[in-house]
């Protein structure tokens, strides 16, 4: 399955926005620009949380913004500002990216500090 959202205005909902959101099984895609495109991608087994956020003009206007925190190292974050269907992309994009870490047999690891433990006790 494959999504295609376009960037809103808060206002009226109107895609006048050069950004486009692509999202399939294998990854997120942010195409942003009128002249000059940039195209970033993240693959689907890096997204490891999404949150979705609505403001009140967002909630009047029946968009969301959706937030992706991946293990990428160009981009820690994507926002998918203001796109319809928030919560159905945040739902497909959890249930993708849990999936593409099975197929992957990837694991997600926590980063756990060690600077509470004293090296003098370890012998």
């Amino acid at each position: 399955m494959i999504y295609i959202e376009k960037k809103r205005t808060r206002f009226l909902a109107l895609p006048i926005c050069f950004t486009t959101y692509t999202i399939s099984d294998e990854k997120v895609t942010i195409t942003s620009g009128f002249l000059n495109i940039t195209v970033d991608d993240a693959f689907m087994y890096k997204v490891q949380d999404v949150k979705l956020t609505k403001s009140f003009m967002e909630r009047i206007f029946k968009l969301g913004t959706v937030t992706c925190y991946t293990g990428d190292t160009t981009h820690p974050e994507l926002v998918l500002l203001h796109i319809r269907n928030a919560n159905v992309i945040k739902d497909f994009l959890m249930n993708a990216s849990e999936e593409a870490r099975r197929k992957r047999r990837t694991m997600h690891t926590m980063d756990i500090d060690n600077s509470d433990v004293d090296t003098d006790d370890i012998k």
